[in-house]
């Protein structure tokens, strides 16, 4: 072997060496929970590294409130009152607004709201939205703790998740699962946009926490996948998307309620069938089935059989879309709607009414 194929053969082994001593300073921090308190992997002494949800459940569980609707005897009104019904909610913010679940409060003569640290408070109705099963309370409190979220990080398939609430009134409980799937909408409204998860929601979780391993906040827990009256228990349960919930909160917070606009029309997808009989070049847009006689859509002349291809210049690929943008437009609003009738293309004016 010359020196030249020596110093080569040197070299090789020292970089080999560099290289393999930086994978090893990356990666031990990391598997030790010394570089990132949000790590899963956290060590345990003399146990060796386990699996831990720990430091996701302190950052967010503290939030998560655990809450009792009351009933009052209207013929004995200074007695105290009854159990009515308990749930879970979600501190948002320092000024004490609380999300939860509609079904939650919506008989409640009281609201008693009670903290994981112990205090107890009596809470107002903010406002709230049957169709998307969430309502706001407020209470007043120093240094109240409020859940982590980030509303830029949509959750995904085979995310790991927990969830946080008060099931039959045990006290908080954390129970783990993954996303089954998301968009799961038409189980109670078109407007919702429901994740699945097969984390345990039971009776007193609705309202409660759906969070991912870091802690944030990514959904409201709201329901049970129920067959007939056996109840739940089959492992496919639903939470409201943190971006809906939301969006919904601050409508309530701003209004007390929710104001959505509306057209006054029933559609549906465009079929093969119903593409060929109408002569239209594809299946996107949404076929007009029925029209309220009083409603906007009746007053700017549109006819069942007209297809709405675009709003405002945007394209319509399907009903749920449409119904968003619908919702979503205050009524009042002047709006364009592209439609296509008998084969010919139309821009017809429409000025949104609203959804009651």
């Amino acid at each position: 072997m010359t020196l030249k194929d020596t110093a080569i053969y040197i070299g090789k082994a020292v970089f080999f060496g560099l290289i393999m001593a930086g994978v090893f300073l990356i990666l031990t921090p990391l598997l030790t929970g010394q570089h990132s308190s949000g790590n899963l992997f956290q060590s345990r002494g003399k146990q060796g590294i386990e699996l831990s949800f720990s430091h996701a459940v302190r950052q967010a569980a503290p939030a998560v409130v655990n809450i009792y609707s009351l009933s009052i005897d209207q013929n004995q009104p200074l007695n105290s009152g009854a159990l009515q019904g308990l749930g879970s909610g979600v501190i948002m913010s320092k000024a004490g607004y609380i999300l939860t679940n509609y079904h939650v409060i919506k008989k409640a003569d009281e609201i008693v709201v009670a903290l994981q640290d112990g205090r107890k408070f009596t809470s107002e109705v903010v406002g709230s939205d049957p169709v998307t099963d969430l309502a706001v309370l407020k209470i007043e409190g120093d240094s109240l703790p409020i859940v982590p979220i980030n509303l830029e990080i949509p959750a995904q398939v085979g995310d790991v998740v927990l969830a946080i609430g008060n099931p039959y009134n045990l006290g908080q409980t954390i129970t783990q699962g993954i996303i089954s799937a998301t968009g799961r909408n038409g189980l109670s409204s078109r407007y919702l946009d429901f994740l699945q998860t097969d984390a345990a929601i039971n009776a007193g979780n609705s309202g409660g926490a759906l969070i991912d391993t870091s802690g944030q906040l990514i959904g409201i827990n709201t329901a049970a996948f129920q067959v007939g009256g056996e109840g739940g228990g089959h492992g496919i349960n639903f939470a409201i998307p943190i971006k809906l919930a939301h969006s919904i909160m601050g409508k309530l917070i701003k209004d007390g309620r929710v104001i959505r606009g509306a057209l006054g029309i029933t559609g549906e997808p465009i079929n093969p069938v119903m593409a060929q009989i109408l002569n239209l070049p594809d299946l996107t847009g949404v076929l007009i089935t029925d029209i309220d006689r009083q409603g906007p859509a009746a007053f700017a002349k549109l006819r069942p059989s007209d297809v709405i291809t675009k709003f405002n210049d945007e394209v319509v690929p399907g009903v749920e879309m449409l119904m968003d943008r619908i919702a979503e437009t205050p009524p009042g609003t002047k709006v364009t709607m592209t439609i296509i009738r008998n084969g010919q293309y139309f821009d017809v004016p429409v000025t949104i009414g609203e959804s009651i």
